[in-house]
């Protein structure tokens, strides 16, 4: 049994991969040697990793010889094209894009929902969208302990979320606009259309393309990911994505009908206890959860606990989360350790 793990990093230079790398250190990873990878255009980039200095190499069909683990975070098209092969070489490939979410073969796993799962796997294992994981690991006590037959979802997603030029973009419009300038947008809503819109001082209800049926990607990979994670297909889930002017941390108002009755106290001793999950529920003190204050921090925080008006079996939460964190790397190195402890 391997205690020690040749491990990959595809994407190594952007946002999700530096965490991942950082991750890898902080939480001291069995790594025996680690490599880097990216496109041509970022390969020969010096990164450091345990006081070493690693050059980042292209990635390319043959970087998977000797690798155990494979964390991909390049792009759907990426890992279409490499993940096949890093699975051929004999690594286990964890990919934290769309390419192989619902694919059958391949488990999409948050570690506090449905652990179970990674050994399941035939070579990949798909890491949820950002959105997806916040809420899942938040509503699993509570599945666990009342059912849910409805999730009604709408998200505020940070501009990190698509990227540093989105972040770029953000910090120069809100710059423009303070001067008395008119803001050229550039890069938000990503798209089809060439169509842009204003992202600082706004909030553009648009993340990904228009599907057929009028809800953009987005909304969708929430519905579809929620059900397979549950492996519960009579969950209603309906979904309203909407980008902010917030650097980092997706926050997200989420409504869930019980099927079964509840006491809310119960249910803030359930999210109290739950692993990965901190309460901030303290309306008389103001306190409940901010992305800023979830910015930079691992676990999913939430808040603003209410019973519904109208239904005695639907409850109000608010549910913050560092994107680029659990939304990311922290769910997919969590998973990581799980595959290195089975060896």
């Amino acid at each position: 049994m391997k205690t020690k793990f040749n491990v990959a990093v595809v994407g190594a230079t952007g946002a999700v991969g530096e965490q991942i790398i950082r991750l890898l250190e902080k939480r001291d990873f069995p790594v025996d040697k680690l490599k880097l990878l990216s496109s041509a255009r970022s390969a020969g980039t010096v990164l450091r990793f345990k006081g070493q200095e690693i050059t980042v190499e292209e990635a390319g069909p043959d970087s998977f010889e000797g690798i155990d683990i494979a964390l991909f975070s390049a792009g759907g098209d990426v890992s279409k094209e490499l993940a096949p092969h890093a699975v051929r070489h004999g690594a286990v490939v964890i990919d934290n894009t769309n390419a192989f979410r619902m694919e059958p073969t391949a488990p999409l796993v948050v570690p506090e929902v449905n652990a179970d799962m990674i050994s399941k796997h035939q070579g990949i294992i798909a890491n949820p969208n950002c959105s997806t994981i916040q809420m899942v690991a938040a509503l699993k006590p509570l599945y666990d302990r009342f059912g849910i037959s409805r999730i009604i979802v709408s998200t505020y997603q940070a501009v990190s979320g698509a990227g540093a030029k989105a972040i770029n973009e953000m910090l120069r419009q809100s710059k423009e606009v303070l001067e008395g300038n008119d803001p050229k947008p550039d890069i938000l809503p990503v798209g089809s259309l060439p169509v842009k819109h204003q992202i600082a001082f706004n909030a553009i209800p648009q993340i990904d393309k228009f599907q057929d049926n009028g809800y953009t990607l987005e909304e969708m990979k929430m519905v579809r990911e929620t059900k397979k994670i549950f492996g519960d297909d009579s969950i209603e889930v309906t979904a309203t994505c909407v980008r902010i002017p917030v650097v980092y941390g997706h926050s997200e108002s989420v409504y869930v009908e019980f099927k079964n009755d509840y006491e809310l106290e119960e249910v803030r001793s359930l999210l109290a206890d739950a692993p990965g999950i901190t309460l901030v529920d303290d309306p008389a003190s103001q306190s409940y959860p901010l992305a800023t204050e979830a910015a930079g921090k691992e676990d999913v925080f939430v808040g603003r606990l209410r019973r519904d008006l109208g239904n005695k079996r639907g409850l109000n939460m608010w549910i913050v989360s560092d994107n680029l964190l659990k939304g990311a790397a922290w769910n997919a190195v969590q998973i990581a350790e799980i595959i290195a402890k089975q060896g």
